[in-house]
């Protein structure tokens, strides 16, 4: 069932309040036709209601929304030609799921005389409209492999089969966009993880413009073209998973984003480059010396070294071909984890004295207000 791509979408300086909390704060996003972005953030942040003010099923306070040029912001959902996807589903469950997949056609094709079942043949071609709604079902229930559940009903079905139907519910409609909430919160995780290709797939066959909310960075990072981040109301950053990943604008947006989380560790700028601990760092940080940092390292930036710093092992997980390795620093006292090779760090026990370097030219480094900081080698060399 390929269509052509979706409208751009424009969001542009959405505001919304609920009594005396700012939820939105001026959110602003561009998508290209066809995409698939991911809006992303702990609960709380605002990224449900800016997808409901888009779907028209909340208004804003200020800002508009434009799609494929038209400004749908004072428009009701029903005109906008957006399919939404809730996380519970939203299924009829007294309707087989053929049923259910024809719905959204039925109420926007047929007359309210051509739903009445011993009535609807007294209108003129009424039988080649309920045949092009059944092609189109046909077509969705064949991309979504759902052929061979036509005649169930919604409660004999597993939770990764309701959530396909309640997707071939959206295809169908062949909309301008997808609006999916948070649609594999209530699937395991076995299940959320063919779900989320399933959902790539269908977003690559059918090209429709899609807005997908989700709490779970893994989600966001790996089915999206974009990724925008957001914390109290506040669009942060707004790029591939990978910018958004290598290269964060924000302590928060780094934090975030991976798992484990990122080490932080107290750092202080000086005219040599940036102290750690007992060490100074090849760096010379956009800050004036003496200003206090915050270092930032991925724990898969993390090696065994001879002279890095001091640490005690404390923990180990080992995940097949990789272990987590968690340790306390001496100085700074500090914790920090470390994605390291079984062959590796397969030996270590707890207790272990070690020492742990990185490619220091390549830690992140954040201001006191939390923005990333920018910084130019000063040398090649570690001194302890």
């Amino acid at each position: 069932m390929q269509r052509e791509a979706g409208r751009e979408i424009l969001i542009e300086g959405i505001e919304k309040t609920f009594g005396a909390t700012r939820v939105l704060k001026g959110v602003s996003i561009a998508l290209r036709e066809g995409e698939f972005l991911s809006l992303v953030g702990p609960s709380g942040c605002g990224k449900t209601t800016l997808l409901r003010i888009i779907a028209g099923l909340e208004t804003a306070d200020a800002g508009r929304i434009t799609i494929g040029g038209r400004d749908v912001t004072r428009l009701r959902a029903a005109d906008r030609d957006i399919a939404m996807v809730f996380q519970n589903y939203a299924l009829y469950p007294h309707l087989t799921v053929e049923q259910n997949l024809a719905v959204p056609l039925v109420m926007r094709r047929l007359s309210a005389l051509e739903r009445l079942p011993l009535l609807r043949h007294l209108v003129p071609g009424q039988a080649g409209r309920r045949g092009a709604i059944a092609t189109r079902v046909r077509e969705a229930a064949e991309m979504l492999r759902l052929g061979h559940l036509m005649q169930r009903r919604p409660a004999q079905l597993s939770g990764g089969q309701r959530q396909r139907v309640a997707l071939g519910r959206a295809l169908v409609r062949e909309p301008s966009a997808f609006l999916m909430d948070e649609p594999l919160s209530n699937l395991d995780a076995e299940l959320r993880a063919g779900t989320r290709r399933e959902i790539v797939e269908l977003h690559r066959r059918a090209g429709v413009t899609t807005i997908y909310v989700t709490h779970d960075q893994v989600e966001a990072m790996t089915m999206s073209d974009r990724v925008a981040v957001m914390m109290e109301g506040e669009l942060l950053q707004l790029g591939t998973p990978r910018q958004v990943y290598d290269d964060p604008c924000d302590l928060s947006v780094a934090g975030f984003l991976g798992s484990p989380r990122i080490n932080t560790l107290p750092a202080l700028a000086t005219p040599s480059g940036v102290a750690v601990g007992p060490l100074l760092l090849p760096m010379l940080a956009e800050a004036p010396a003496g200003t206090t940092l915050t270092l930032g390292l991925r724990p898969e930036a993390l090696s065994l070294t001879r002279d890095g710093l001091a640490a005690t092992v404390e923990h180990l997980e080992f995940l097949g071909a990789e272990v987590l390795l968690h340790a306390r620093l001496a100085a700074p006292d500090a914790p920090l984890v470390a994605k390291l090779p079984v062959a590796i760090a397969g030996g270590l026990r707890r207790g272990d004295a070690i020492r742990l370097g990185a490619e220091w030219p390549e830690a992140l480094l954040f201001g006191a207000d939390g923005k990333r900081l920018r910084t130019v080698p000063a040398d090649r060399r570690v001194h302890a």
